[in-house]
């Protein structure tokens, strides 16, 4: 086992402090403004821009074209026209996807069942989406909607479609203008993220690492997780592929915590630490009621209603106490 780095160790402190400060407001469209120069190139560092999105968030105002930072859509480094540049072939390559899509479709249809099958998933979990405001107001096109999601089961092979996908693109679409930047936007938000809301891909090891994680910082309950509890932590793989969003009260609070991700602070897989904290919430009722994986899933399912900075804040402490400690080389390997 190893000790991580001193430099790591005022990130932890850093990361503690932040639990105990009140955050201030996001991060606003003047302010973000001034993030650039005359040209549109950075003048602040990137790493000074994920740390404020981490305290502190982002506005609605300015989160589409943040995002398009945080999730690779834009370059760091690229100035305002390079960035006008990258838009339109961005727009372009969505375009010649959809006519190749058009081109395909009846030999999908004529000779792969699975295509079949995975466009009825698809059509009917749309339908199922609440797609209207309190006050009526339609929110989404189910029918845009239905066209990013085939779209991406047939030009990604690494993440098929999977139930819960239809949820997470619906946020990018209420977020983006554009049907270009919302199928782009979710291409790299499930790069920039490791594909850990990908069943096939990281959803497994995101368990794994919580079990060892468990393990490590609270033997007590570990041991309960091992007996009585045993099963439950794998199969808190919901919270994973849908990337926590049943859990919070707003969409707002579902974005707060998926631009926390996309920043990479306070390190990597940050999720993993989201779930320990989530985990943490129903400890002492797990342990006073000596409860089964059963009873241990249902007090999971009821964590409801989140509020995102709160969570994000105890996980940031989680964060500050694993990076104090003789963590093993698996974790370490995990998180930084």
């Amino acid at each position: 086992m190893t000790t991580l780095s001193p430099e790591n160790s005022l990130s932890a402190r850093w990361s503690a402090s932040f639990i105990l400060v009140k955050r201030k407001p996001p991060i606003d469209k003047t302010e973000w403004d001034g993030f650039f120069d005359e040209n549109g190139l950075l003048a602040k560092s990137r790493d000074f821009i994920c740390v404020n999105i981490l305290e502190r968030g982002l506005h609605p105002f300015v989160r589409t074209e943040a995002w398009k930072f945080l999730t690779g859509y834009y370059s760091w480094q690229s100035s305002q026209d390079e960035r006008l540049t990258v838009d339109s072939t961005r727009r372009k390559n969505y375009e010649a996807l959809c006519e190749m899509y058009k081109k395909i479709q009846p030999l999908l249809e004529n000779l792969h069942r699975n295509f079949m099958e995975t466009r009825n998933t698809i059509a009917y979990d749309i339908q199922k989406l609440y797609d209207k405001d309190p006050l009526g107001n339609v929110l989404i096109d189910k029918k845009r909607l239905e066209k990013i999601l085939l779209l991406s089961y047939v030009c990604n092979t690494q993440a098929e479609y999977q139930q819960g996908f239809h949820e997470m693109v619906m946020l990018f679409q209420l977020m983006a203008e554009h049907d270009h930047e919302t199928f782009w936007l979710f291409q790299f938000f499930l790069q920039k993220t490791e594909n850990s809301c990908v069943i096939k891909i990281g959803v497994g090891k995101n368990l794994d690492v919580l079990s060892t994680l468990i393990d490590f910082l609270d033997p007590v309950f570990a041991e309960h997780l091992r007996g009585k509890g045993a099963g439950a932590v794998q199969s808190l793989f919901p919270w994973f592929c849908l990337c926590f969003q049943r859990a919070f009260k707003s969409f707002d609070d579902v974005w707060r915590l998926w631009e926390v991700l996309l920043t990479g602070k306070p390190c990597r897989n940050f999720q993993v630490l989201v779930a320990y904290s989530m985990l943490q919430m129903v400890r002492e009722q797990v342990l006073q009621e000596s409860m089964t994986s059963d009873g241990i899933l249902l007090a999971c399912n009821n964590l409801i209603d989140l509020d995102a900075d709160v969570l994000i804040s105890a996980a940031c402490l989680v964060y500050a106490e694993l990076i104090q400690k003789d963590v093993p080389q698996p974790l370490k390997d995990f998180f930084l």
